[in-house]
């Protein structure tokens, strides 16, 4: 699947995740520059400090660089990863594994492994190399959970960047698709109004569908 969007400034990778999480919440925060910090966002930030400095080391065969700087001309890209382990490959090329760092524990949507899966993609096209793996480590549970990069979590990852390049192109934030669980944890909460936004929304959408089905 190729979903290259077209010009414009690169998409971060940070987006990809909040695009899968909620596209509305991506536009709030890549497209009308909204955010509001809590306590999720405040830790994870303290988690990623330590990544955020810098620097190599090499062990066992394994050189690992934090904070690497990424990107993909495909899928118009950008960012930095967290960590990057470069194992020998059975080319005897560096073959790159990727970690993220996240606060918490493993989630039941798919928004870290895509986040992760778009540094993938950059690091293929950067290296060569392909990555068929990678991982993310979880603060709460202190231990990697191991994300195989299949077709369908590659399918997932391009979609969200289409899509959230379409929104940015239009220029137009999408409206609420509220997720009771979502919601309850996202930053932009307040500033988003899920409900509020959502009811008149479906009121037009019901009351145009009866105009409709009304007419001769």
């Amino acid at each position: 699947m190729s979903a290259a969007p077209d010009g414009g400034d690169p998409i971060p990778l940070s987006a990809v995740q909040h695009a899968v999480y909620c596209l509305r919440q991506a536009a709030l925060i890549h497209l009308e520059r909204l955010w509001q910090d809590n306590r999720f966002t405040a830790e994870g930030d303290v988690l990623h400090a330590v990544a955020d400095k810098g620097g190599r080391r090499k062990g066992r065969g394994v050189r690992r660089v934090l904070s690497l700087p990424l990107g993909s001309t495909r899928l118009n890209l950008s960012g930095v990863a967290d960590l990057v382990e470069f194992t020998p490959g059975p080319d005897g090329g560096a073959r790159p594994f990727p970690v993220e760092y996240k606060r918490g524990k493993p989630k039941l949507h798919r928004a870290d492994e895509a986040q992760l899966c778009a540094q993938a993609l950059c690091l293929e096209e950067m290296t060569g190399q392909d990555v068929p793996e990678g991982a993310l480590f979880y603060a709460q549970t202190r231990r990697r959970v191991i994300v195989p990069f299949d077709a369908d979590l590659r399918a997932l990852t391009e979609a969200a960047v289409a899509d959230l390049a379409a929104v940015l192109r239009a220029g137009v934030t999408p409206p609420p698709t509220p997720h009771k669980a979502r919601c309850r944890a996202c930053s932009l909460h307040d500033l988003c109004r899920p409900d509020s936004v959502a009811r008149p929304v479906k009121r037009w959408r019901d009351q145009t569908l009866a105009r409709l089905l009304e007419a001769p």
